[in-house]
């Protein structure tokens, strides 16, 4: 780490972050009301809406979104005549999935092997903290030298587009001259990484039913269409052979031009098993950035333990599908649409519903926030020069922010680097890495003031 002043203030900043972090963690703050109570994630917000009084910000409140959650916003205000930076990150998560088969409570903080593990450590709580840390710096080193608005989402993972829907019913209230979403990471733990592109999404529901009811298999078997056999089947006809997703009518050909993703570096840290073999062709960076990608998100169907010799009378599944940069994720979604219902065999009914979508995203790397945040990034990380990459997920608010404010910036950070797992079992964020993009943001806040 650097020795410059705002790194020796971060630095020992970080007990108190790694409080602030498990404090955060430790609300359940899942915005699938059904799954986890709602008091968890308003909790959530209030913790981080008390967070900004403390630091100062005016106009705190947690806004009622279209969704029925709440993002927490404020204001800083800077010397008169600055620009404004608006700092994003999200406080909602990911389900924990199996809370059992985590190493350590998914909602304590638990630090192991140098790593702080949690639920949201990452994705995108600590995100929460980097901006706050950022901020305590440059207090401590001068002040703050820009106004800075701070918008914290509630529903980000859930897709619901809560925010992005009130931002545009209060167009003036996230207007900035640079955006900082917190929320991506660099491409491997200690290299600087701004991310340049963001695939978009959509979320598709496909219901399929073939009889009134189940039947014996062994009585009607053979004859009677299976419900679930034919939704299978459906699902199988969104890939190729060698895994790639084939979407009738949508391009998946693209090519990635920024950095190179090593297949074996991918097998490691997508901790691929020995001798399964990776999906698509052409480059790495190629699959994951710029083309589409289906997966299969859940299948309603009957349980094996339990099960009993019938032939399904109904099944459904969640599909989702990944959009890359070019292509209108609308336009995807019908496509994806049209494909599911022309290949359901058997003339079974087939029913299909949007439930989430957002589009891609392209940023201007050419722009003077990138100099002054690649200048950040280089006392951040002595010897590293940043690098630009693509991110295979969706943050939908980016284009909302693109489409309102044209001539804003907008950058993509944060801690979400391989080894963080997020979204998956046994989470975590490196310290370090918490450290020194603090360190960055503060320094990118003092470049940019100046630019």
């Amino acid at each position: 780490m650097s020795s410059h002043p705002v790194a020796e203030t971060v630095a020992s900043l970080m007990p108190r972050a790694r409080t602030e972090l498990s404090e955060l963690v430790a609300f359940k703050s899942v915005a699938d009301f059904d799954q986890f109570p709602k008091s968890e994630s308003e909790g959530a917000a209030n913790w981080v809406a008390d967070a900004l009084r403390t630091e100062g910000f005016q106009d705190v409140a947690p806004l009622d979104t279209p969704d029925g959650t709440q993002s927490v916003y404020g204001f800083l205000p800077g010397p008169e005549g600055a620009k404004t930076v608006l700092l994003y990150a999200h406080y909602d998560v990911q389900p924990p999935l199996d809370e059992a088969a985590w190493t350590s409570p998914p909602f304590e903080l638990t630090e192991r092997d140098g790593r702080w593990y949690g639920r949201g450590a990452a994705d995108c709580k600590g995100g929460v903290i980097m901006h706050l840390l950022a901020l305590r710096a440059l207090k401590a080193n001068g002040g703050v030298p820009v106004h800075v608005k701070v918008i914290a989402e509630g529903s980000e993972e859930q897709g619901t587009g809560g925010l992005e829907r009130y931002a545009e019913e209060h167009p003036d209230l996230l207007a900035a001259d640079t955006i900082v979403i917190g929320d991506t990471g660099n491409f491997r733990v200690g290299l600087p990484t701004v991310t340049s592109t963001l695939r978009g999404m959509t979320l598709v529901r496909v219901q399929i039913d073939t009889l009134e009811g189940n039947l014996h298999s062994g009585q009607f078997g053979g004859a009677a269409p299976d419900a679930l056999s034919a939704l299978i089947r459906v699902l199988d006809s969104l890939r190729a052979k060698d895994g790639s997703t084939t979407v009738d009518g949508l391009a998946a050909h693209a090519t990635w031009e920024g950095l190179v993703y090593d297949e074996q570096q991918f097998r490691k840290d997508a901790k691929v098993l020995d001798g399964v073999e990776l999906i698509g062709s052409d480059a790495v960076a190629d699959r994951i950035w710029a083309r589409p990608a289906v997966t299969v998100l859940g299948i309603d169907c009957p349980p094996v333990v339990g099960a009993t010799p019938s032939v399904q009378a109904g099944a459904r599944a969640l599909v989702s599908l990944r959009v890359p940069p070019g292509v209108d994720a609308a336009e995807a979604t019908t496509l994806l649409q049209a494909h599911l219902e022309a290949h359901t065999p058997w003339g079974a009914r087939v029913r299909t519903e949007q439930i989430g979508q957002g589009q891609p995203f392209s940023a201007d790397t050419t722009s003077p926030a990138y100099t002054a945040m690649a200048d950040a990034m280089a006392i951040a990380y002595p010897g590293q020069e940043m690098q630009y990459a693509g991110q295979g997920g969706s943050i939908p608010l980016c284009n909302t922010l693109a489409a309102l404010y044209p001539q804003a910036e907008i950058l993509l950070i944060g801690l979400s680097e391989p080894e963080a797992q997020i979204h998956a079992l046994n989470e975590s964020v490196s310290p370090e890495e918490l450290e020194r993009l603090s360190v960055a943001e503060a320094l990118f806040l003092q470049n940019y003031a100046g630019s």
